[in-house]
Order: C-alpha cells, then sequence, then structure tokens
C-alpha cells in the first residue's frame, strides 16, 4: 500500500452539504473554520482543500485568515490547495493567495461536453495540456493534481488519452467518483489500470455517497495503491455526502493499525462532536464514531452490555474518543435493565421477581411513551404502587457516580 494521507474537504465539498441547508449556517463563519482546522490538525490532518479565491470575496477573506491563524500554531507540514477550474483566472488568483497546490478539473463526459462546458473532447485536451504545462513552466515548485471529474462514467480509454499528455507536468491525478456509481471492483480496477499505465504518479480518490459505498471505496482505493483519499467531517459534501474522515480512520485502524500512525485517534469523537456544537445537530446516527454506535435499546442486547459489552461492542471505541455508552429505558426494555435503572438509579429495594412484574405491565403502556411523557415518567408512575422501600446509599458513593444522569 502507498497510502499517504487523507486531504480534508471539509472547507470546500463540506460547505456544499445540504445539511449546512438544514442547520440554516449557510456557511462556516472563519470563526468556525477557525476551530474545525484547529481540530482537524489535532487529529493529524495536513492538507487541506479550499474554494478557489474567485469563488467569493468572502471564501478569498477567510482563506487569508486561515493560512495566518494555521501559522501561528506552530505545526510544519502543513498543505493548501485550491480547488479549480481549467481557467487561467483561477489559477492566477489561488497563486497570488498563497496556495500550495492546484486542485484542476473538468469534466470529460458526453454530459459534460454537452451541458457543462460546451467543450468536444478533443478540445478538452487541447486546451487543458496547454493550461498545465503553461502552469508548469511557470510555477516550477507548484503541486498540481489533475482530475478527469466524474471518473467513473468516462471511459478509461478517453482518461488515458488525457493523462497521456499530462502526466510529466502534474504531481497527483484525481480519480473522482463525482456522482457515488462506483463500487470496488471498479475502483479496483480503475486505480491498478492507472498505476500500471503511470507508475510514478500518485493518485488521489475522492468518493461520492450516493449508492452508500464511499467509505468502503476509499478502503479499497487504499488497500488498490492509491496515496490520498478525500475526507470531511461528517462525509459532509454535495448531496449525500463523501467519505467520513472518523469512519474511514476507524476502518483503516481494524485493517492495519500502522496505516493510522501518524493520527491522534482519540480526537475522532471529539471532532464529531465539535462539528455538531457549530450546526446545532446530533452527530449522524450513521457516523461510525458516535455515541449512538454504542446506545442499546433491546432488552436482549441491554442485559447482555450490563455483563459484558463484547457480546455486542466488537471495537473498544475509547481509542477514538467514545468512552461513554448508552442503554435507553425503553418499550423494548426488559426486566433486566429495569431492575438495573430502578435499583442502581432510583436506589429502590427490590427484588429480580418484582423487576420482572413491574417490565410486564411497563411493556404494556408502550403507547403512554411520548417526547412529554418519557419512559421515565411512565415507569416512575407503575412503581409509585408498589409503595417500594428506598436502598441507603453513603454519601460519598453518589459523588463517585459515572452516569449521565441529565
Amino acid at each position: 500500500m502507498n497510502f499517504k494521507g487523507v486531504i480534508d474537504t471539509t472547507f470546500r465539498d463540506g460547505q456544499q452539504s445540504p445539511l449546512m441547508f438544514d442547520s440554516y449556517k449557510y456557511r462556516f463563519t472563519i470563526e468556525d473554520k477557525k476551530t474545525l482546522i484547529f481540530g482537524l490538525i489535532q487529529l493529524g490532518v495536513r492538507n487541506f482543500e479550499f474554494f478557489a479565491p474567485n469563488v467569493s470575496k468572502s471564501e478569498a477573506h477567510d482563506f487569508i485568515e486561515i493560512k495566518k491563524y494555521v501559522a501561528s500554531i506552530g505545526i510544519s507540514g502543513i498543505r493548501f490547495f485550491a480547488h479549480c477550474r481549467c481557467h487561467q483566472k483561477d489559477i492566477e488568483e489561488s497563486i497570488r493567495a498563497g496556495f500550495d497546490g492546484l486542485n484542476l478539473y473538468i469534466g470529460m463526459t458526453e454530459y459534460a461536453q454537452r451541458y457543462s462546458h460546451g467543450m468536444k473532447f478533443e478540445e478538452v485536451i487541447t486546451n487543458v495540456t496547454k493550461i498545465i504545462k503553461a502552469t508548469r513552466k511557470s510555477y516550477p515548485h507548484i503541486y498540481l493534481r489533475f482530475s478527469a471529474e466524474d471518473s467513473f462514467r468516462t471511459p478509461i480509454e478517453d482518461i488515458f488519452k488525457m493523462y497521456d499528455e499530462i502526466y510529466e507536468s502534474v504531481d497527483i491525478f484525481g480519480m473522482p467518483d463525482t456522482v457515488g456509481i462506483a463500487t470496488p471492483v471498479m475502483v479496483a480496477d480503475t486505480i491498478n489500470a492507472l498505476k500500471k499505465r503511470y507508475p510514478k504518479v500518485d493518485i488521489e480518490c475522492h468518493f461520492h455517497n450516493d449508492r452508500g459505498l464511499s467509505l468502503i471505496n476509499a478502503i479499497t482505493a487504499i488497500q488498490s495503491g492509491a496515496s490520498y483519499v478525500d475526507t470531511s467531517i461528517w462525509g459532509m459534501a454535495e448531496r449525500s455526502g463523501i467519505t467520513s474522515v472518523t469512519g474511514l480512520l476507524l476502518n483503516l485502524y481494524y485493517e492495519d493499525k500502522t496505516l493510522c500512525k501518524d493520527f491522534n485517534l482519540k480526537v475522532c469523537y471529539p471532532l464529531n462532536v465539535l462539528m455538531g456544537s457549530i450546526l446545532k445537530l446530533q452527530v449522524s446516527p450513521t457516523e461510525p464514531v458516535s455515541i449512538t454506535n454504542r446506545t442499546h435499546t433491546a432488552g436482549v442486547h441491554q442485559k447482555a452490555v450490563l455483563n459484558n459489552p463484547y457480546v455486542y461492542e466488537a471495537h473498544d471505541l475509547k481509542n477514538f474518543g467514545v468512552d461513554k455508552k448508552q442503554l435507553f429505558l425503553g418499550p423494548l426494555s426488559g426486566k433486566n435493565l429495569i431492575y438495573y435503572y430502578l435499583r442502581e438509579i432510583e436506589y429502590y429495594d427490590l427484588t429480580q421477581e418484582q423487576a420482572s412484574e413491574i417490565s410486564l405491565e411497563f411493556k404494556s403502556r408502550a403507547m403512554e411513551m411520548n417526547k412529554k411523557n418519557k419512559p421515565e415518567t411512565v415507569l416512575g408512575k407503575i412503581v409509585a404502587h408498589y409503595h417500594l422501600p428506598k436502598l441507603t446509599i453513603k454519601r460519598e458513593y453518589l459523588k463517585n457516580r459515572v452516569e449521565n444522569l441529565d
């Protein structure tokens, strides 16, 4: 494997996410960006993609401020890349702004030719070749990536025709699954073909999640020899998003721990929570590194987890900053959790037989449970009829409790 790291695109593709509208955030403030990039740097991310400065004055201003802020932190090895069209204006303004590299792209599919830029395939090759070679000549030390947008709907022969003209002038080829149609087999085949034809050029992959395959495609890409994978916090990006940075690191860790040696994995969950605090949203329930992934609601699961968490928790998420778990009292809870809750949380002195009897009535009243009448309230009303005595608990024991009872 040739994995060199991730390229974060939270500040570019992430700001294109529907979540920015669902949360009424629309765009990150400069303070949001400083907070998030600090967290990403703490995680171990060193490569960041931003919009080209000519996207808007506010984005141009924010990038300059972010670059100053990162310089003040004193962490070496940070690189900033501008996401640029193959337009001279994008290139010149990005270089003037102080970017370390240019992520150039253009679509070559029939759809792009007809409905996007309007150029024929031969024109695309001519124009892109001219721009990239001129940029390399004028700026010999700039880091250059070129991507055939929508790579997996572009015939590999067309990609070869384009890349053959420019491979000596670029540092890395991008392989974006722009519309999320790729499968792991397609990913492996395409990377193998590119590595065979251009052995000295790195490959960067960008997988959208339209089919729910962005994570497995990213893992497959790395196993097949890709150098970089584009990621974002929560996998935020256009439509259904891209690969989640923390989800990828979790899976890489369990595939081969050496792939994560440069990352501070305990920052994963705090970083996800940080994004939630900015968007005023809960961490996505599909995010592997989350408290949701350590939440149990069914009675059989709860009993087992009370005895030994590994029955239903295959991986220790403490390595990734998740140091708690949740057992939800609800319609599916059985006598074991009810006994635990009433005795350990509410300090009632009751027997297992009483807990079993209470649990039957509790389940029979499941339809009463709602936002205003929570399961704990329903259970409390049932228990009140039993007139159970309370346990005597020493004050020092109460101080040492670790449950989150909010």
